[in-house]
């Protein structure tokens, strides 16, 4: 109670030094009038006070009081300066100090004139939705705010997406000890780019990179995956992958991995194939079987349930039952490896990617044209890492060790099978 007592006496203090400023009566009486707007500009002239005020505490302590000079420095009077407060430019009256030999910079002054911390706010703003043009109008004219022009933030949305990119492509992803690779593709601006999203053996998503194409094809999956490699990710064999039955993406991998591959399909995108293939009056039906055979916990009972469903499309749509027989096995993966329902839940599909491509939607939802392919890159590295900052665990994560176990059991298996041989 009493730091609480302390606290409130010293902020009733600091509001006592402001009674005599007439702004700040006339801004209290346009409060009363219109509210939150002019209280915005009271909060804005106060800071900025306030900064003047630590700049000149600063200078005091680094020269000493006034008429008691102390140290090595002297205080050289003031001039016009400006800082970022928040993400505003704003001027201030700025302190000066020399030394024996030149002019001397505040630590402090230095710091809050950094214009990449205003440009890091931006971006979050505008990746929430904000755009350029349209951000002058929601920053108030108080405290001499400038700098804040469409084409000023334009630029400094350039560097803040620049330096994403940047992070992202060269980022060491050697420390990442994965359990599972998702792999899919988002078009944006008349091209494709397929994206790896990572699961480590903690439960926790990375996203690991992307690479751009015309079309989603084997050499563009396989040029990924050298580049993740080239930055320290190792790929071992009992990595699990899910895709959505991508042709190309697959084909990278059965040439990389071979019969080793560890491969689930994504059941939520076989399931809408299917029911494509359909009339109408009979896609509730698929879907409910579909489910149902998925839902079984032993993998010869759900292999059972899909070759009864295969039977069964077969006599309305053969072109159906083609599509499903062609999938059976990779839509079992998980199944065949007895992955408890609990995590199975996070692995069945490419939901938790998706997820990913539903924020990028969100947040480019301002920008009406992409004007190249660099500005494409940038975005979508700034958005990806947008979202993994608020990335959770997956489901289930708790049993992803023993699920290893068994993979590792099937890989030695294999192993065995082949020196057999």
């Amino acid at each position: 109670m009493k730091k609480i007592t302390q606290e409130v006496r010293r902020r009733k203090e600091f509001l006592q030094a402001f009674r005599g400023q007439e702004w700040l009566i006339g801004v209290l009486a346009a409060a009363r009038q219109d509210g939150k707007a002019a209280l915005d500009e009271c909060t804005m002239k106060m800071g900025r006070i306030l900064l003047e005020a630590i700049l000149y505490t600063e200078r005091e302590q680094m020269a000493g009081p006034e008429y008691h000079p102390a140290g090595a420095f002297q205080k050289w009077g003031a001039q016009p300066g400006s800082v970022y407060l928040g993400d505003r430019k704003v001027r201030i009256l700025h302190p000066r100090l020399r030394d024996d030999r030149s002019e001397v910079a505040l630590p402090c002054y230095t710091r809050l004139r950094r214009p990449g911390e205003f440009s890091e706010e931006l971006l979050v703003r505008s990746l929430r939705g904000l755009s350029a043009r349209k951000y002058g109008e929601t920053l108030l004219s108080a405290a001499d705010a400038f700098g804040i022009s469409p084409s000023s933030i334009s630029n400094r949305l350039i560097q803040a997406t620049s330096a994403k990119l940047k992070l992202l492509k060269e980022r060491d992803l050697s420390g990442i000890r994965l359990f599972a690779v998702v792999l899919d593709t988002v078009h944006r601006g008349g091209a494709v780019f397929v994206v790896a999203l990572g699961v480590d053996l903690d439960g926790k998503k990375h996203v690991l990179g992307f690479w751009e194409g015309a079309t989603e094809n084997k050499e563009i999956a396989q040029t990924l995956l050298s580049d993740l490699e080239s930055r320290g990710l190792k790929i071992p064999r009992e990595v699990l992958f899910i895709t959505d039955g991508g042709k190309g993406l697959i084909a990278a991998l059965k040439d990389r991995f071979g019969k080793d591959l560890l491969h689930q399909r994504c059941t939520i995108h076989k399931d809408r194939n299917l029911q494509r293939h359909l009339p109408k009056r009979w896609r509730d039906e698929a879907h409910r079987r579909f489910r149902n055979a998925l839902a079984m916990r032993a993998y010869e009972d759900a292999r059972q349930e899909l070759e009864k469903l295969e039977v069964w499309l077969a006599e309305r749509n053969e072109s159906a039952a083609a599509s499903l027989r062609e999938a059976k096995e990779e839509l079992l993966t998980l199944h065949r490896l007895e992955v408890p329902p609990a995590l199975r839940v996070s692995l069945h599909s490419t939901n938790v990617i998706e997820s990913l491509f539903s924020t990028v939607r969100h947040c480019e939802k301002n920008l009406k044209w992409y004007r190249n392919s660099r500005m494409s890159q940038r975005w979508l590295a700034a958005v990806t890492l947008h979202a993994e900052e608020n990335f959770r665990t997956i489901k289930g994560f708790q049993f992803i060790p023993e699920v290893v176990g068994r993979i590792k059991a099937l890989q030695v298996g294999r192993q065995a099978l082949k020196q057999a041989a």
